[in-house]
C-alpha cells in the first residue's frame, strides 16, 4: 500500500471499542480479524533510538535460552544504570524543582502488568515494576509507598541526581523556560520489545520523564495501552516522546489492535502517528515515535520527526535504524 493510500485510509473515522467485542470503526470493518499464533521464534529484540548495549544485554539473555521478560527487563537494566543517558534512571535530567522521578512499567506474555511511577532514590525502576507484578497483588504503586516498596523488596536507595544533569538543571533555571527540543529532552524513554525462543513476547519502558518537569508529572511509559501493551497472539508496541499526546490516543494498545485486525507492524505505527495529528495539525513542536513486532517477526516504526531511530537485535547483527516520518 502507498503512504498516500495509507495516510487516506487512516481520515477514515475513529478506533472504536465496545465492551466484549474489540468492534472496530468503519475503515477496518472489512479486514479479518487474526488469529495468529507464535509463527516466528525468536530471539528478536528491538528498542527505541540509539542503545546498542541495551539490546546487547537483552540478546545475551535470549541467546542463552532465556526468557523475554529476564531479556527485556536486564536490557532496560543497562540505561537504568548509565549515567550518561540523561532521560532514564540514575543521571536522569530532574524536575523544575531539580528532583529526578522515574517512571516505568513491565509485560509478560500472560498479560501480566507491573508499574511504578512518580519513583525516587532507586535506579532500577523497571525492576521495581517487576516486583510489583510478581510479589503483589497490585498493578501500579506511586511515589513514596513504591520507594518503601522497593526498599523492602532489597533495592538500595541512591541519589539519581548526578553532577552532571544538575549543572545542567542549574542553567535552565537561569530562564527557566519549558520548552522542550525535539528528540532531545521529550524523548524520555527506553521501550523495549523482545520474543524469545518460545516465541513468547514481553516488553518494558522506563524513563525519568520530561527534562524539567512539573513536579508530581506522569507521562505515557508506565501506562498501560499508553507506552505499552502486548498480546502474546497478536504483538506487542511501545512509544517514545511527548507523553501527553500518546496517552490521549492510547498508541500502543491502537497499534496491538489495529495489527490483529490485519495491519502490518509499520502500518499500524503509521496509523498511531497519524491519528495524534489529525489532533494537532497545527502543532509541530513535538516528537512521537512508535515501535511494533508481531508473532511473525515482522517489525515496524514510525514516528513525527525525524531523527528518532530504533536498535534491532535479530541473526546475531545489532543495527540502529532510522525509520520514516510524517514531517517531511
Amino acid at each position: 500500500m502507498n503512504r498516500r493510500k495509507f495516510i487516506r485510509n487512516t481520515a477514515l473515522s475513529g478506533l472504536g471499542l465496545t465492551v466484549g467485542g474489540s468492534v472496530l470503526a468503519k475503515g477496518l470493518e472489512e479486514l479479518p480479524v487474526s488469529t495468529h499464533s507464535s509463527e516466528f521464534k525468536g530471539p528478536l529484540v528491538i528498542a527505541t533510538w540509539n542503545v546498542p548495549n541495551a539490546t546487547a544485554k537483552a540478546w545475551e539473555v535470549l541467546e542463552k535460552g532465556g526468557s523475554a521478560l529476564d531479556a527485556v527487563e536486564k536490557g532496560c537494566n543497562v540505561e537504568e544504570e548509565d549515567p550518561k543517558n540523561s532521560s532514564v534512571g540514575y543521571g536522569g535530567l530532574p524536575d523544575r524543582e531539580g528532583i529526578v522521578t522515574l517512571d516505568a512499567c513491565i509485560m509478560d506474555h500472560n498479560g501480566n502488568y507491573g508499574s511504578v511511577v512518580f519513583l525516587q532514590n532507586i535506579v532500577h525502576a523497571i525492576s521495581v515494576a517487576r516486583k510489583v507484578m510478581e510479589e503483589t497483588p497490585h498493578v501500579l504503586m506511586a511515589g513514596k509507598g513504591a520507594e518503601d516498596f522497593a526498599v523492602a523488596q532489597g533495592f538500595k536507595r541512591t541519589n539519581l541526581l548526578t553532577e552532571s544533569s544538575k549543572k545542567a538543571w542549574e542553567e535552565w533555571k537561569v530562564t527557566s523556560e519549558y520548552k522542550p527540543i525535539i528528540n532531545i529532552e521529550n524523548h524520555d524513554t527506553i521501550g523495549m520489545l523482545a520474543i524469545d525462543k518460545d516465541g513468547n513476547l514481553a516488553g518494558g519502558c522506563t524513563t525519568s520523564g520530561l527534562a524539567y518537569k512539573m513536579h508530581g508529572r506522569v507521562g505515557d511509559s508506565p501506562i498501560i495501552g499508553s507506552g505499552l501493551f502486548l498480546d502474546n497472539e497478536v504483538g506487542a508496541a511501545t512509544a517514545t516522546g511527548l507523553g501527553e499526546e500518546v496517552l490521549k490516543t492510547v498508541g500502543s494498545f491502537l497499534i496491538v489492535e489495529l495489527m490483529r485486525h490485519g495491519r502490518t507492524p509499520q502500518q499500524a505505527c503509521e496509523e498511531a502517528v497519524n491519528r495524534i495529528m489529525k489532533k494537532q495539525i497545527h502543532r509541530k513542536d513535538f516528537q512521537v515515535g512508535f515501535i511494533a513486532l508481531n508473532t511473525k517477526g515482522e517489525v515496524g516504526a514510525y514516528s513525527v520527526h525525524g531523527g528518532f531511530s530504533y536498535q534491532i537485535y535479530q541473526n546475531g547483527e545489532n543495527k540502529n535504524v532510522s525509520p520514516d516520518f510524517l514531517s517531511k
